[in-house]
């Protein structure tokens, strides 16, 4: 029996992949790079740091010996220390010269930035497959029609695959702002312990030049282009609040495509894939509950309420420093990337395996359309002699009677055939059946699904790589 606590998002949520970029070894092996970044820079830079002394930290960069961290730990109450200690240990050589000049922010915050950058990556091409699934379905459904709705009120009619890009929209619009955030990434480089660089500068013998050129050689070795210009001790906070602001969005419309998919379950129009042996409910063996879809909703709740984490952390630093931020950024910016990569995932499952029932969208096409095509059949009726305003009466009392007999009654809306058993119209039951052509009613949905794949979608797909990414879900 398992007997301590167990986030749910890593036992039953979260991808492999994303929880190896939030991991211990992910973090305290780039802790270590950055060191070996930091003493190459500096060697490079006329430091007396020896090859020697370099290649025994690059030799034990990913040998983490996490006990040896703990007890420094639990000695020097200082996580970063610990480790610089431990890897002291297995690098006695380089040990006098592991995060000189450096505070603790170096390891710390360099190495949260390269985290979020990986995570956001991870999740960049999970939009991507995600999109050319919703994509697919949209083309293949693109003429079907549906009834659109209002108010979640009947109204004009629609197709599934037009209703398809308004879902794959608000992902593009996702995608335009991670991608922004992606390429602004930068690190908060070799600012010392107020941000004035008054540590480097020290080792360099008050050379400007170099303690700039440290900044831009450490930022080259770990894969970055820019630097933030100033800060504090700390990278800007406002960072972690913009890219779980990114994750927000991504959450919002991950729920209203849930949300959607709910209703259209429940409409019976549209299902999530449901497995042979999956069951509904424990005590209602009929069931096929949109669970996966409930899913879906559930978490983006928590995303869009743990946005707010660093937002107000990011309004309330104090300063060039403070520490409230910590174990707040600890929880909130991991727990933030593992629940949208399981939406992500879920989204994919569903994405791949929607389940169409054109027979049952068409029947309440039929139900309602009658009422929808009034319009149409008046103006037939003015064109073959008929008064405009007589006719528009004698609608609105056919349509009360037969929404009557619908609501009251609970039979067949009979609207069609009072109207031609109406001799005012002129108009034969086999002419008003003909009106009743649900594809005069979907406009340009057929056109507009094409033309924002084409336009809208194929570009980004065709300048990105899509990543072989196989979504098998836990639960």
């Amino acid at each position: 029996m398992k007997n301590v606590y167990e986030s749910p998002l890593n036992a039953r949520y979260a991808s492999s992949e994303m929880q190896q970029i939030f991991s211990p070894d992910m973090k305290f092996t780039t802790w270590r790079k950055l060191w070996i970044a930091l003493a190459e820079a500096e060697k490079e830079l006329g430091l007396n740091i020896t090859d020697a002394q370099i290649e025994q930290m690059k030799n034990n960069q990913d040998n983490i010996n996490y006990e040896v961290a703990e007890k420094y730990e639990k000695q020097f109450r200082h996580d970063v220390m610990s480790h610089v200690h431990a890897f002291g240990e297995l690098c006695p050589d380089a040990k006098p010269i592991i995060h000189l000049g450096a505070t603790s922010c170096y390891v710390g915050d360099n190495t949260d930035i390269i985290v979020m950058s990986e995570a956001l990556k991870l999740v960049k091409s999970k939009m991507l497959v995600l999109i050319k699934k919703l994509s697919d379905f949209a083309m293949e459904y693109k003429d079907l029609p549906t009834l659109g709705f209002t108010h979640y009120q009947p109204a004009q009619l629609v197709t599934v695959g037009k209703r398809a890009t308004l879902w794959i929209q608000e992902l593009l619009m996702d995608m335009e702002d991670l991608e922004h955030v992606i390429k602004n990434m930068k690190l908060l480089g070799s600012k010392g312990t107020t941000g004035t660089q008054a540590s480097f500068l020290n080792l360099f013998d008050g050379d400007h030049e170099k303690v700039k050129k440290l900044e831009k050689l450490i930022a080259e070795k770990m894969g970055f282009k820019n630097v933030f210009a100033v800060s504090g001790q700390t990278y800007p906070r406002k960072l972690d609040s913009r890219v779980l602001g990114v994750l927000s969005g991504i959450a919002q419309s991950a729920y209203k495509f849930s949300n959607d998919m709910r209703l259209l379950q429940s409409m019976k129009e549209i299902e999530e894939p449901f497995e042979e042996k999956q069951i509904g409910s424990s005590a209602m063996a009929y069931k096929r509950n949109p669970m996966r879809c409930e899913r879906i909703s559930s978490l983006a709740r928590y995303v869009i309420v743990d946005a707010l984490n660093p937002a107000i952390t990011a309004s309330t630093q104090w300063f060039e420093r403070t520490l409230d931020d910590s174990a707040n950024k600890r929880i909130s910016v991991p727990e933030a990337f593992l629940a949208t990569d399981a939406i992500l995932n879920i989204y994919i499952n569903v994405a791949s395996g929607l389940v169409v029932y054109p027979k049952v969208i068409t029947k309440h096409i039929m139900d309602e359309l009658p009422f929808m095509a009034t319009e149409n059949i008046m103006m037939e009726a003015v064109k073959r002699g008929g008064d405009r305003q007589e006719l528009h009466e004698l609608i609105r009392a056919h349509s009360m009677e037969a929404g009557k007999r619908v609501k009251v009654d609970g039979e067949k809306n009979d609207l069609i055939e009072r109207i031609a058993g109406d001799a005012r119209f002129g108009m034969t039951l086999d002419e008003l059946n003909a009106v009743l052509e649900p594809k005069n009613y979907i406009g340009r949905s057929s056109e507009q699904v094409v033309e924002f794949i084409e336009n809208e979608v194929k570009p980004i797909l065709t300048r990105e790589s899509l990543a072989d990414i196989q979504v098998d879900l836990k639960v």
